[in-house]
């Protein structure tokens, strides 16, 4: 179905009323907020910041961007947007895959649900119509079978299921919703929003079209462009080049432990050692793997699809062993089993729930379990039977799992030790140790929904994998670099395109990409200013939201206790002058986004 122009096609779904209409976004919000994460920001501010996240009145949106279903390169992506039940703060967050290309083959730029349903519901999209189907029968039931049941039901050719699984339906606040490809919006809590709306799923059917480009000569030449520079077999930074195709994200465990940036022990240490190896990219490869699925418009296929070869969970078959699950449950929980890694990466999968932020709860939980501070049996480090229990327990949020569902942070401080907690904003660090990356470090601080490495990818060049030099154990000038990675992925996060684009394009690219989509004539300075609104929106938002002055910072224990390993031994991250270099570059006021701010960027 061709549209007229980005935004006209935007649903907006009443799920208590079981009705729904087509209203476009205003050209205004469209032109300044470019669409996805940003667009999807704009219309949460609408809805008001003081809502209660779990609550009927919180927006759930579910966004594309301007060259989503199109055949740009890593274009594959769609984002989900609302106010988080793990933070509190406004949150994106983005899925690869096919579903979102799927959206726009069915003739809609956004579906913007409202309210809540009587009982359990999903929808299903097809062709410019909506409609409402009771899901009685698939709540309760895990996400590969709801998929399973619902692609079938619905002619399974050309159908996405987008769901939550039995964490989001508890109210989980680190749910996560997943598609038929194992694809999730991860972080945020996003599917607890789905829960309290008793919206199951989403179930999409579409084959595939071109979608509408206002310059076809001009979009042809671009996307020749973009695909050569992905693919550029002479450039040691393109996303094609060896690493990210090869071994997926995982390629970078080995390299995060030998500099010392690699949590071990809920980041009591900096490095794993030895035992690295046994959960790294390479392993997975020469072991366990068995096809490199990719997404939509995507050529380099980081996805590595696996079978567990022995253990108690041999002959499992799953999506993908990443980077951040395999720390996270791995290395930060004393676990160097890459067989249990794959079990709870894919139980996170089912039962709909954030692995980065589950194996942070699991870790806190054994740190205070070895101190003392738990009531009863707890959690032992490196326990992989344990821990595949108490994932369970916590998707069914019971017993102890009750307790690990609020999130590491909320269960932290209810342990009366919220200092072991590894959280910015109530949402726990990814993998990368601010200690040996101190960028990271000022990223995880800032970051509009709570600690994150995608808001602003500063480990690309701490890692040497873009053409800038970073020292990752400098401070000094990684305010800027801060504030240009943040403005420039908020922007292709609006688009909506992979980060891993960023290794190989940068504004300039991302500007002829977007002129030729949409007839409309911007320049890389363009691009990087509407970056600059949108993360500014953002932070206007959590302003509103109750977060101010003192709201950005770390963990005591990345700014006292001294790394002990690696490259980083002896280093804490000086979060303090990072952030002062930075508040001045942002023009923000100890955090605050100041009135003549706003006014600069037309905000809102």
């Amino acid at each position: 179905m061709q549209l007229d122009r980005f935004g006209e096609a935007m649903a907006h779904i009443d799920l208590a009323e079981q009705r729904w209409q087509m209203r476009p976004a205003p050209e205004e919000w469209v032109r300044k907020y470019v669409g996805a994460r940003g667009l999807g920001v704009r219309y949460v501010l609408e809805a008001g910041p003081e809502v209660e996240p779990l609550s009927a009145e919180n927006l759930l949106c579910f966004l594309n961007g301007p060259l989503s279903g199109s055949e740009m390169s890593m274009s594959g992506r769609w984002a989900c947007v609302t106010k988080s039940p793990l933070t509190g703060t406004v949150t994106d967050s983005h899925q690869g895959g096919w579903t979102g290309a799927r959206l726009r083959w069915a003739g809609f730029d956004g579906l913007i649900f409202e309210g809540a349903a009587a009982a359990p519901t999903y929808v299903f999209v097809e062709e410019g119509r909506i409609s409402f189907h009771d899901a009685s029968d698939v709540w309760g039931l895990g996400i590969h079978e709801t998929v399973a049941l619902l692609k079938e039901r619905h002619g399974g050719k050309d159908v996405s299921v987008n769901a939550i699984g039995p964490a989001g339906e508890k109210l989980c606040r680190f749910s996560a919703w997943v598609n038929e490809d194992d694809r999730a919006f991860g972080r945020g809590g996003t599917a607890a929003v789905g829960g309290v709306k008793k919206l199951k799923a989403i179930v999409i059917k579409a084959s595939r079209e071109r979608s509408e480009v206002r310059d076809l000569d001009r979009w042809r030449e671009v996307r020749r462009e973009a695909l050569d520079l992905i693919r550029d077999e002479a450039n040691i930074t393109s996303p094609k080049k060896g690493g990210l195709s090869v071994y997926g994200t995982n390629v970078i465990t080995n390299i995060t432990n030998r500099i010392g940036a690699l949590g071990t022990r809920n980041s009591q240490s900096t490095s794993f050692g030895d035992r690295a190896e046994a959960i790294s990219g390479e392993t997975v490869v020469e072991t366990i793997l068995t096809g490199d699925p990719t997404c939509h418009a995507c050529p380099v296929a980081c996805k590595k699809e696996v079978e567990v070869q022995e253990g108690p969970w041999k002959g499992l078959k799953m999506e993908s062993v990443e980077y951040e699950p395999a720390w996270s449950l791995g290395s930060n929980c004393l676990n160097d089993d890459l067989g249990s890694i794959a079990k709870l990466i894919d139980q996170c999968n089912d039962l709909g729930l954030d692995p980065i932020e589950l194996g942070n709860a699991l870790s806190m939980y054994m740190e205070a379990t070895e101190r003392g501070w738990v009531t009863g049996a707890g959690l032992a480090w490196g326990d992989t039977l344990a821990m595949v229990a108490m994932t369970e327990a916590i998707a069914a949020r019971e017993g102890d799992g009750d307790l690990l569902a609020e999130g590491p942070a909320r269960a932290a401080e209810r342990l009366g030790h919220p200092e072991i907690a590894m959280a910015v904003k109530g949402q726990a660090l990814p993998a990368y140790d601010p200690r040996g990356m101190k960028g990271m470090g000022l990223g995880y601080a800032t970051s509009n929904r709570g600690a994150c490495h995608l808001r602003g990818y500063v480990a690309a060049a701490e890692l040497g994998v873009v053409p800038i030099e970073a020292d990752p154990l400098a401070w000094k000038g990684k305010g800027e670099l801060m504030k240009t990675f943040q403005d420039l992925h908020a922007f292709s996060d609006s688009m909506d395109l992979c980060k891993f684009s960023a290794f190989a394009q940068g504004a300039e690219d991302y500007a002829k990409q977007y002129s030729a989509a949409m007839g409309r004539p911007v320049s890389a300075d363009d691009v990087m200013e509407a970056g600059e609104r949108i993360y500014n929106l953002e932070r206007y938002y959590n302003n509103l939201a109750g977060f101010g002055p003192g709201s950005d910072t770390l963990p005591t224990r990345f700014l006292e206790e001294a790394s002990d390993s690696g490259g980083s031994k002896g280093h804490v991250c000086e979060l303090g002058p990072m952030l002062e270099e930075y508040y001045a570059v942002r023009g923000w006021d100890d955090g605050v986004v100041p009135e003549g701010k706003l006014g600069t960027l037309q905000i809102p």
